[in-house]
Order: structure tokens, then sequence, then C-alpha cells
């Protein structure tokens, strides 16, 4: 996403994500085949309990988290690693840039992180004069495009194979090809030079364990491993929830997330570090360091109506099921974390009131809660955005986000217990109806702030009698009926 995008608003990158014809093609084509795929095979899972599970067992990991992140931090330095508790995301970026500057760092590799997206790592790493390079091919992609990821697994769907041909032919200096082997064995050619010369690689986490002190990173491509291997320096991004306080915990969560990211029973990749490589080992870092975000987490910790959220996995699989994503793709959310679980999760980090638009672009639709493989109510969640987002909330501060709105809800709330109102209102309606009625009897242009209700479909009119109207006279038509026939 380009500077310009960045500053326009939800409901202008939805409609630029509608007009973007590679990336309705790529959107059909993910929900089709992983969406659904997701939802077969939870119905068909040899041990449908096992979300259920998981789920208490997050709910238990949640709870006692302290001292699950005390337990983690005591493995990790026991075997030589290093552990920094980030209250705050610019605690986590200078800590990075202090360790980049004590030992000289030039250039960094960095694996697959939603949570280095989150902090602003890569911004705060090239304001330093510190060359970062993504080897993931898709962020790679998205990268060399000065864009950013439309979609947690798949980053560059956005993008079709000519325009990414077209990419790397103007960026890597190669003649045009569209062809996908051919574009990805180029990729291949030129992260191999950054992983060999790179002083630090930069990951994400995507499970640490407790009980082992060890963070596991699930991949379908080798690089990150490479990017955790071969410089001398490991760096690895951990949002504070995402730990898992047994093996068996872990071994349960890593079953889930790679069959809802991708419907496997394991990526080809799951590498697990903890630590330093061991004296004489020709492969691993000489130091690895642990950096464990809280930035916001705390607090939605501490609130009964929110901590379930904390239980994601980021395996994007609501992404890929849900309708709203599905048509506008991941650039609208204007975050690192898309779709439901970003339409949830963002406001609740960085302001309600900041990103009203996600919680109320959402449909409800349920379809998010039945796909996520822990669980997740997310329905329920942006149900409460939206009551804060009506009513205000100090705790959160929130602001009522639209006055006007709630006077209207609050004079229909009204009006419909007012039954002689109400119905004078209707027949009222009726009548001002009648100038906005098109050739086919709809309508379909309302005045005002109305309009949106008419802006991509058209309304059926009010009818001219009421349903009660209608039943009166049938009731009424009834008894004539009867007593008629009595006399008879």
């Amino acid at each position: 996403m380009s500077k310009q995008s960045e500053r326009a608003s939800y409901t202008d990158l939805a409609h630029q994500g509608l007009k973007n014809a590679p990336l309705q093609k790529g959107l059909r084509g993910i929900q089709q085949r992983y969406g659904q795929g997701a939802l077969h095979i939870w119905d068909s899972f040899a041990d449908p309990s096992l979300r259920k599970r998981v789920k208490t067992k997050r709910e238990s990991t949640l709870a006692h988290l302290d001292i699950v992140l005390e337990e983690l931090t005591k493995n990790i330095e026991q075997r030589g690693g290093n552990v920094f508790f980030a209250p705050t995301a610019q605690d986590a970026v200078n800590y990075v840039l202090d360790l980049a500057s004590k030992k000289e760092v030039q250039r960094v590799v960095k694996g697959k992180s939603m949570t280095s997206a989150e902090i602003g790592m890569d911004e705060a790493l090239e304001q330093a004069g510190i060359k970062v390079v993504e080897t993931d091919l898709g962020e790679y992609i998205v990268q060399l495009n000065q864009d950013t990821a439309s979609h947690i697994i798949a980053p560059c769907i956005h993008l079709d194979r000519k325009q990414i041909g077209r990419l790397f032919h103007e960026k890597l200096d190669i003649p045009y090809t569209d062809d996908p082997p051919t574009l990805t064995q180029e990729a291949r050619k030129a992260l191999r030079k950054e992983l060999l010369s790179a002083d630090m690689g930069i990951t994400g986490c995507n499970i640490a364990c407790a009980e082992t002190g060890h963070i596991s990173l699930v991949s379908n491509e080798g690089n990150i491993r490479m990017a955790t291997t071969m410089p001398k320096i490991h760096v690895a991004l951990m949002g504070m929830e995402r730990v898992a306080a047994t093996l068996d915990e872990h071994a349960s969560l890593l079953q889930l997330l790679t069959r809802g990211a991708a419907l496997q029973k394991l990526s080809t990749y799951v590498s697990f570090q903890g630590g330093p490589s061991e004296k004489g080992s020709p492969d691993g870092p000489e130091e690895f360091h642990l950096v464990i975000i809280d930035n916001g987490r705390s607090k939605i910790l501490a609130d009964s109506d929110f901590k379930e959220v904390l239980s994601c996995i980021r395996c994007g699989a609501c992404l890929n099921i849900c309708p709203v994503y599905g048509r506008i793709g991941g650039h609208a959310y204007n975050s690192p974390y898309s779709g439901p679980i970003g339409a949830v999760i963002t406001p609740l980090l960085h302001g309600i009131n900041n990103h009203a638009d996600l919680c109320k672009g959402e449909t409800l639709c349920g379809a998010c809660k039945e796909v996520c493989p822990v669980e997740n109510d997310l329905p329920r969640m942006l149900s409460v955005l939206r009551h804060k987002l009506a009513y205000g909330d100090p705790q959160w501060n929130v602001t009522p986000h639209n006055k006007s709105e709630h006077r209207f809800f609050r004079l229909w709330s009204r009006l419909v217990r007012t039954p002689k109102l109400y119905h004078l209102l209707i027949r009222l309606s009726g009548v001002l109806q009648r100038p906005f009625l098109s050739r086919d009897n709809m309508v379909s242009k309302l005045p005002g702030k109305f309009h949106g209700w008419t802006t991509t479909r058209d309304l059926p009119p009010i009818a001219e009698s009421s349903f009660r109207q209608k039943w009166l006279q049938n009731k009424i038509a009834s008894k004539n009926v009867v007593r008629k026939g009595q006399k008879d």
C-alpha cells in the first residue's frame, strides 16, 4: 500500500479493493479452497473435541500468563538466550535498535512477522540506516512493490503473476517473465545473497513453549530457517500471549494452526529455536534474543469481554471465510491484522474510535467463529465494540462515534414503544416516499444521510397496508363469515 493509500479511509480502500481484478480473483480462489476446506476439516476431523480442549487450555494459560512467561524466560536463559519484556512497541523497537548499534549491524534479514509490522520494526531499522530484506517470498514481493500485505498467510494475493513479472524485471533487472517457477528461482538467487551477508535475522514467533523454553516458527518455505541460522544474531519478536504452558498444549496448537492456515497436517518447515548454537556447531546464531511484547495486550487480558481474542493463533482462517474480507481484501483494514480478527484486535490495540469502521464493517454472520480453530467468538466481541462506540466507555477512552446516529436510534426506540406514534409515522412515511419511487416501484435514492441505504441497492417501498392492518381486516372478515354461516 502506498503512502497515499495509507491516508485513505476504510470506505475508499474498500472501493479500491472491489475494483482490483487480480485481488478479486485471488480472493475467490482462497475462499473457495481454504475457507470451505477448513470447514470441511473441522466437520470430518478425527478428534472433534480437540478444538474445545485447546480453547480450555488456552484460557488456562492466559489466566496464569505471568507464571507461564516466567517459566519460558527461565528456560531460555538457562540455554544462554536473552529475554526482554517490552511494555510498549517503542520499547521493543529501542531494544532491537540498541542491539543493532552495539553489534554494528548493517544488514537484517527477516522472516514473516506481523508483530514486527505492528510495532513498525522495518521502518525504524531503515531510518537507522540498516538495510532490511524480507525473506518470505510473498513479503519480499510486497516489499519490492513498496506495498503492504493484504492477507495474513498470502501477503501478495492482490498481485497477479504478470504484475510480479514486471516488478521483478524492474527491481531485479532480469528479463520479463510471468512464469512462477522462474520468478521463484530469481527471488531465491537474490535472497540467498542477502542471507549470506546478513548480520542479524529477525522473526516472529508462531508458538512458544514455556515447559521446554523454545519458540516455534512455521512455514512452507526454507527462508525462515536460513534467516534464523545463518546470521550471527537471531531476534524473535513475540506477542506476550503467543505461548503454550506445556509441550502437549504446544503440539495441539500446532495441529490446529497448520490445518486452519493451509489445510495441512504439518507445514513443510517447523523450526524450533531457544538459544544460541552450541560450541562447535556449524549452524545457528551466536546470540538469541526473545523480545516479548505487551503493547496493549495486558489491558485486553484484564477485560472479561475481550481476553478471549488473545487465544487467536493467527492462522488466517477467519479471513478465508469472511464475506466482507472476501470482497474488499486486506488493505482496507489499514493494519497488519485484517479480516474479522483485525476488526477486533486493531481497535483494541490502537484505539476503538480510531478504527470504528472496522468494528462496523463486519456482517456478524458467525462464519469466523465456525471456522476458527480455537472457536473465538469474534461476532460477540464485535458487538461489544459497537456498543462501546454507540454509548462510549471511559475505560477504553471511547466517545460515542456518531452522536446524531445515537440520537436517531434513541428516538426510534421511543417510537416503536409508542404504538400510536409508530403507526402514524409509518403512514406518513408511505406518503413521503412517493417522490423517491422509481419506475419499477422501488426506492432507488434516499435523500441526505439516508442515501447510504440506496447507494448499492434498491429498497422495497413501505406497503400501503401494514401487516397489522391486514391482520385486523382478515380477522373482521373471518368473523363476518362465521356470523353469516350461523344465520344460514
